[in-house]
């Protein structure tokens, strides 16, 4: 794969990435607003969000749902997404073009990433 090549489809594919998880969220936040605007905010009693939302699977349903609240998750997740994704694919396209060394370097990079993720 040319360096060129390369680059621009890491290019895009951080550009669609980071639209993504903008229009997820702007478009969860006007919701949320629309349906909770008015409402005095009460700062004396912590309210967590709905435990369904800490994980992909609720965040998906919540997301296809169209619950304001799973948009707003949805675009979070998108954007951390976006980076990882950007590491998986240099992964493939330097062990296409043969470089040895940086694919066993962008490994060690995407093996921490997801060791940071998922690993408590």
């Amino acid at each position: 794969m040319k360096e060129h090549t390369m680059e621009t489809i890491i290019g895009n594919l951080l550009r669609t990435g980071v639209i993504a998880s903008a229009a997820a969220v702007f478009t969860g936040g006007i919701m949320y607003l629309a349906a909770r605007g008015g409402a005095t905010a009460n700062y004396k009693v912590f309210k967590n969000i709905d435990p369904a939302l800490s994980n992909i699977k609720g965040i998906f349903a919540g997301a296809i749902s169209m619950k304001p609240e799973g948009l707003i998750q949805l675009g979070l997740l998108l954007l951390i997404a976006t980076p990882i994704a950007r590491v998986a694919f240099s992964i493939f396209a330097f062990a296409k073009a043969k470089d040895r060394l940086y694919t066993i370097v962008t490994l060690l990079v995407f093996l921490v990433l997801m060791y940071s993720l998922f690993v408590r």
